[in-house]
């Protein structure tokens, strides 16, 4: 058995032995903060159906595709691996989405080639931008502007970019 195997059942007991102490019911309020978040958790499944649907029609109906040609001449200039850019675009939209087009990339071109890196750092300097405005604003009950979505955009951008020139110089 290994210390990893522990973890959880400590810090269970350790919650519990800390409740004892501070004359807490600890099954009052487990009961409390499991009724908040069933409710966080309505709040925030509208929107997380809207973002599902809009990316199975983006998968499905070659819009990936099309959007990744279109953008195929702009990406090469400012120095975009094309390989990478399907991977470029999905980010944003879909975290799942984005790791199988990775997996893909990974099998096609290998870890070790430029492809292969420029995916890797792609995949661990962007962000899945709808999804997290879409969950941590409806939790809050914000509606986002467009200068945040507009921010957030292009700083995935940004990360686009200079994941493939900073393995381009450094590999």
């Amino acid at each position: 058995m290994n210390f990893s195997d522990l973890i959880l059942p400590l810090i269970f007991l350790l919650i519990c032995v800390f409740g004892l102490i501070k004359k807490v019911d600890i099954f009052s309020a487990f009961l409390e903060g499991a009724k908040e978040n069933i409710m966080s958790a309505f709040d925030i499944l509208p929107s997380l159906v809207l973002l599902i649907s809009l990316i199975a029609m983006l998968k499905s109906s070659g819009a990936l595709s099309f959007i990744t040609e279109l953008l195929s001449p702009l990406a090469s200039a400012v120095g975009v691996d094309e390989n990478c850019l399907p991977l470029g675009v999905m980010r944003p939209f879909s975290g799942s989405g984005a790791l199988a087009i990775f997996n893909s990339t990974i099998k096609e071109f290998g870890p070790d080639t430029q492809t292969g890196r420029i995916a890797s750092v792609m995949m661990g300097s962007t962000e899945t931008t709808f999804y997290t405005i879409a969950v941590y604003f409806s939790a809050a009950k914000i509606k986002p502007s467009g200068k945040i979505i507009a921010a957030c955009l292009l700083a995935d951008i940004a990360s686009i970019i200079i994941s493939s020139n900073i393995v381009g110089i450094m590999f």
